[in-house]
């Protein structure tokens, strides 16, 4: 079974990067794939401070509804996160959540420029991106599907697919955009090939050791 958890950092639950999310999900209606959705606007949790008091535990000391949120981080195979773009962005929950997975990175502590995930220490997780915008040029989606990228990135995830829906702003328009919801359906298509594609690999390792 794999664990899917899918994210939504917009406030708008009918809204487009909601609706993209949701198309992406469509891949994973299969008995072998768990998938869970949630709105990052349900949970209350606070911005980074800085404290550095994880640094020895992976642990947030910080005790608010991230507390929720990162038990399904670890249980899960692969993640989707999303984000309308909000000034060239992503949006504030977005940024304070990829903010406060900064407890899952360990430093060396000679050198900050080693570091490694909690996700390095297991099996090899995966992502997608979807990001939304309102105008029609890719450059004023502005740095949203990088921040998002780059941070999955040294959280140990491999990002297999960047959807860039543009031209989308009033609520539920990502509806009849039928590029759209094929990018979005594709991504998440990837992501669970990729993951069946690990399986795979896995047994094969797995026959090879016993032979």
């Amino acid at each position: 079974m794999f664990n899917i958890l899918c994210i939504v950092g917009s406030r708008r639950k009918k809204g487009n990067t909601a609706t993209l999310v949701k198309e992406a999900m469509k891949a994973f209606d299969t008995e072998e794939v768990q998938a869970e959705l949630i709105f990052l606007d349900d949970y209350n949790f606070e911005s980074c401070n800085g404290c550095n008091g994880c640094q020895n535990s992976f642990t947030c000391v910080i005790d608010d509804d991230m507390q929720k949120i990162y038990p399904k981080i670890l249980a899960s195979d692969a993640v989707v996160l999303g984000s309308p773009t909000y000034f060239y962005n992503i949006t504030a929950e977005t940024k304070a959540f990829i903010d406060r997975c900064f407890c899952l990175d360990f430093f060396d502590e000679d050198d900050r420029s080693v570091w490694i995930s909690i996700n390095d220490t297991g099996k090899q997780k995966y992502a997608a991106v979807i990001s939304v915008a309102e105008q029609h040029s890719e450059k004023d989606m502005g740095v949203t599907p990088e921040v998002m990228k780059g941070s999955l990135e040294s959280l140990g995830y491999r990002v297999v697919d960047v959807v860039k829906a543009l031209g989308l702003f009033s609520a539920g328009e990502a509806a009849h955009d039928t590029t759209a919801l094929q990018d979005a359906y594709n991504a998440g298509e990837k992501l669970l090939r990729t993951l069946r594609l690990r399986r795979k690999i896995e047994i094969l390792v797995q026959n090879k050791k016993s032979e």
